[in-house]
């Protein structure tokens, strides 16, 4: 391959990292990944649109992009776009086959995410099982003897059922071993049973996943396979003192059915991080409910989790600049095509530069 004679590798950042006087939101997006690397010129969008256009990005090797969609269109003249980074690990506001086409690699975030969403959700579980909400609100409001009335479970003796066996629903298991809780049971059609049964989880049909699991915990990216996975069927199999707990993406659980087991109490409760059409600007009828707990998809954010985002989004770009292959490219046939490689030799930069 030959080198990029300009000897720079462009990256562009979305605008919605950004307040309006132009200074990060978070503590740590992991530019610091990029001082090292006078190659790279970083720089950010000038205006948020909710779909990336392709104006915007025109010269750019390399996007990494928070909430914007990628469409066809945003890729469409992509004569020097090598990468769209996604900050995270859902993907589904991007078109990938799209990408693709105009030899362009999709990259996300993978293993970045897995402790904090994993730390989260246990955390839900117990809050849940242990009515961290109504109890506090009990103190608030003075109503001190209501106690005996709100009375908690372990999550020893329980059993988790995980729907979607990646990274993050290995880190649950892993999290939860301390608990006492039954063998973990998952859901995965694409989960090797090896590794299945490394993690010491049992794979299972979803239908028997819902019916045993005391946590149904969902793992699973949004796709045309996973939208309304979790409908009124298999909410209808769950036990009566089973949660529900949705830290993917909303459409994959079905919602009004959701809802109608919460208020009619065919199921204890559930945790919710994700909805149908959000952002949610006005009040969400799951906020009626008294044994629900809801986040703004958002429940796992920290420092950390921002931090090693930004430090693994950055560094695939510093590794693409250099040539080599980054972590987490979800369509790996991207290097197979020749439009592909005359682009990233034409921008590669070599170690001396």
């Amino acid at each position: 391959m030959s080198s990029n004679s300009s000897g720079t590798f462009k990256v562009l950042l979305t605008a919605d990292f950004f307040d309006d006087q132009g200074r990060p939101k978070f503590a740590d997006l992991g530019l610091s990944e990029f001082a090292n690397q006078p190659h790279i010129e970083q720089s950010s969008l000038a205006e948020h649109r909710k779909e990336l256009e392709s104006d915007q990005i025109e010269g750019a090797q390399g996007v990494i992009v928070l909430t914007p969609s990628v469409t066809a269109a945003t890729v469409a003249n992509s004569a020097d776009l090598l990468a769209i980074g996604r900050f995270g690990v859902g993907y589904d506001e991007v078109d990938v086959e799209a990408c693709t086409r105009s030899d362009v690699a999709l990259v996300i975030t993978a293993g970045a995410v897995d402790r904090p969403v994993a730390e989260a959700t246990v955390g839900w579980m117990i809050a849940l099982t242990h009515h961290f909400r109504a109890k506090d609100q009990l103190v608030r409001s003075g109503r001190w003897d209501d106690r005996v009335g709100l009375m908690g479970t372990e999550l020893r003796d329980r059993t988790l059922g995980i729907v979607g066996l990646g990274g993050i629903g290995r880190a649950v298991v892993q999290m939860v071993a301390g608990f006492g809780m039954n063998p973990p049971i998952a859901f995965d059609p694409y989960a090797e049973p090896a590794a299945a049964e490394a993690a010491g989880v049992r794979l299972v049909e979803l239908d028997e996943l819902v019916q045993q699991a005391d946590f149904v915990s969902i793992h699973c990216p949004l796709n045309d396979d996973t939208r309304d996975l979790i409908g009124p069927d298999q909410i209808s199999r769950m036990k009566s003192n089973a949660y529900l707990l949705n830290t993917a993406r909303g459409g994959i659980v079905n919602e009004d059915a959701l809802y109608e087991a919460l208020v009619e109490k065919r199921i204890a409760g559930a945790a919710l991080d994700c909805f149908v059409g959000e952002p949610i600007k006005s009040p969400h009828r799951f906020g009626e409910l008294d044994n629900v707990l809801l986040a703004p998809h958002s429940i796992a954010w920290t420092e950390e989790l921002f931090r090693d985002i930004g430090i693994t989004a950055c560094r695939s770009m510093v590794d693409l600049s250099r040539g080599k292959r980054p972590r987490g490219v979800v369509n790996q046939e991207v290097f197979d095509r020749p439009g592909f490689q005359e682009k990233w030799s034409r921008h590669m930069v070599t170690q001396g530069n």
